[in-house]
């Protein structure tokens, strides 16, 4: 009767862990409406301008960023565990798949949505979080950096109102100077106006619980962009009564809300069909790297904004997944945690996840009711939008930290960094976790090694204390350098293994070599501070040499450093 009463309230554990909803929807208070909806509209009126910016940066059309903006929001709130994250397109997301949908067309970034949601969910039911461990912080601040210059280089041609667009920074700044003469004056004042006045509102001075004043200019530095792209609709509308369009705009949208069915499996496009296998196929790397990448963005914003709560990553990771597998239901493109929006929210006092109904609700009315006013949004404001956005992506602060703490990591950061803008985002952050895993796995083959020269009892001795774990890559090169240390200072070795918490049988092999060729010489190899383990793998794999160890203090004398 015990056991089945353990085993029912460990099921209902698992279960609330897997539904953090049903965690907290018995403990909401009514209070906790009130700020919850406010905080919601507020994300909301931020997520409705960067949808519609991250569906043109993804080369579909802007109701597609709409189409991303809503679902996650909903799904997160029955499976996410951070009342602060918010889900939907982001700017990173827009840049991978943009390459995708130019040569095949919007339906592979739907497809891609759903089967990035699935490998997600995978690597969550199987514990494979771990492996983004391995991904450190230099690496993906190079990545980011990379992202948000290439994402604001795409919006050049359309700051400065020259037609066409722009992957890359080397690639905009060609076309730039080559299509100067199609430079339009109006879309330059508009663009640079609107970039001026969002850095100029982010800067407004306010509080969230403070005087009228205070409350007015905290909702204005929230409510920023989508007072940019209210202006700059008006002021196209205005134009377009008096039959005039001195700015390129948007232009027209898909009227409506997305269809609800299954992700496209196949596809047609410029006349060419494409099965499922065709699909994947073309979507080569980006398969793979963007659920990497993805997931490594909401886990960082989810650890940023878990205000010192235990983090589940896998339950992030179930959710994440479930967003992006039901979002592609309704046409998304590929989503994840936003950190603007995250910020916002948690800016505006969200109380739980229950802020993402209001947020998916306010978006789903604008994109129902509002898409016949989106196609007066110039294309000039969105660009201005989508560059401030991204100097503010730019970590200086870190950039600082990084060359004053360690400058390998600084260097790792830059080469990732350049690598990204210039070879590509997958190809960057390949060659970005190789150098990282290249310079580990020196270190791991070069531990570092304490060496004294001490006299006992007349005779000279070699004192080597290896100062952190020794593993098979070290073997043969710890060997090495005890054999010309014994040997340039005629003495016998001591090799002190109180940091060797566990030793592998290559490195047995290695000090059984290194014994018997010091015995060849009339030299004599000695353990100290062994523990069990090593003990153990010693004496099993070189039993001859179990009368070499000793206690520590048959060795300590007083040392002189060489």
């Amino acid at each position: 009767m015990q056991t089945m009463k353990c085993e029912t309230i460990s099921a209902k554990t698992y279960v609330k862990r897997r539904f953090p909803i049903l965690d907290w929807i018995p403990k909401y208070k009514p209070s906790w409406l009130l700020q919850d909806t406010l905080a919601g509209i507020t994300v909301g009126l931020t997520a409705i301008p960067q949808g519609i910016a991250y569906g043109v940066v993804a080369g579909l059309g802007p109701e597609y960023g709409l189409y991303s903006a809503f679902m996650g929001c909903f799904i997160y709130v029955i499976f996410g565990s951070c009342k602060n994250i918010t889900i939907g397109p982001t700017a990173i997301m827009a840049l991978i798949v943009q390459p995708l949908v130019m040569n095949y067309g919007a339906d592979i970034a739907v497809l891609i949505c759903f089967l990035k949601g699935c490998i997600i969910a995978l690597f969550s039911i199987f514990h494979l979080g771990f492996l983004l461990d391995f991904i450190s912080l230099p690496v993906i601040t190079g990545f980011t950096s990379a992202a948000a210059i290439n994402i604001a280089a795409s919006q050049f041609k359309s700051l400065l109102g020259i037609p066409g667009r722009s992957e890359d920074l080397i690639r905009a700044l060609t076309s730039i100077f080559k299509d100067y003469d199609k430079m339009n004056v109006y879309d330059i004042i508009l663009g640079t106006s609107t970039l001026i006045g969002l850095v100029i509102l982010k800067n407004v001075r306010g509080k969230r619980t403070g005087s009228t004043r205070e409350k007015i200019g905290w909702t204005i530095g929230l409510t920023r962009n989508a007072l940019a792209v209210i202006v700059g609709a008006v002021a196209a509308y205005i134009f377009h009564v008096y039959n005039m369009e001195p700015f390129r705009l948007t232009g027209s949208m898909d009227a409506g809300l997305p269809p609800l069915s299954l992700p496209p499996f196949s596809t047609n496009f410029n006349n060419n069909t494409y099965h499922f296998l065709e699909m994947t196929k073309n979507m080569g790397s980006t398969l793979f790297t963007i659920p990497i990448i993805s997931t490594i963005e909401h886990i960082a914003i989810a650890k940023a904004f878990a205000m010192g709560k235990t983090l589940d990553a896998t339950q992030e990771m179930l959710a994440l997944g479930m967003c992006n597998i039901f979002g592609s239901f309704v046409r998304s493109m590929p989503v994840t945690g936003s950190f603007t929006r995250t910020a916002v929210n948690y800016a505006s006092g969200v109380r739980t996840t229950l802020g993402g109904i209001f947020t998916g609700g306010l978006v789903l009315l604008a994109t129902g009711f509002l898409s016949n006013a989106f196609k007066f949004i110039p294309k000039a404001t969105l660009a201005g939008i989508i560059i401030c956005a991204m100097y503010y992506m730019l970590d200086f602060e870190t950039y600082r930290l990084l060359w004053h703490a360690k400058k390998m990591d600084f260097f790792t950061m830059m080469i990732t960094l350049l690598s990204c803008v210039f070879l590509g985002l997958e190809i960057g952050i390949g060659i970005g976790v190789a150098l990282n895993l290249a310079i580990l796995l020196y270190f791991v083959a070069r531990p570092s090694v304490q060496i004294s020269v001490n006299q006992i009892d007349g005779c000279t001795s070699i004192h080597v204390t290896p100062e952190e774990a020794v593993t098979f890559p070290a073997a043969e090169n710890l060997r090495v350098n005890i054999m010309r240390l014994t040997e340039e200072n005629l003495g016998n070795a001591i090799l002190d293994c109180k940091n060797l918490k566990r030793i592998d049988v290559t490195v047995a092999k290695n000090i059984k070599l290194l014994s018997h060729d010091l015995k060849l010489r009339g030299q004599q190899l000695t353990f100290v501070n062994c523990t069990t383990e090593v003990n153990s793998v010693l004496n099993t794999f070189a039993p001859e040499l179990s009368n070499s160890f000793k206690d520590s203090r048959e060795s300590n004398s007083p040392a002189d450093e060489p």
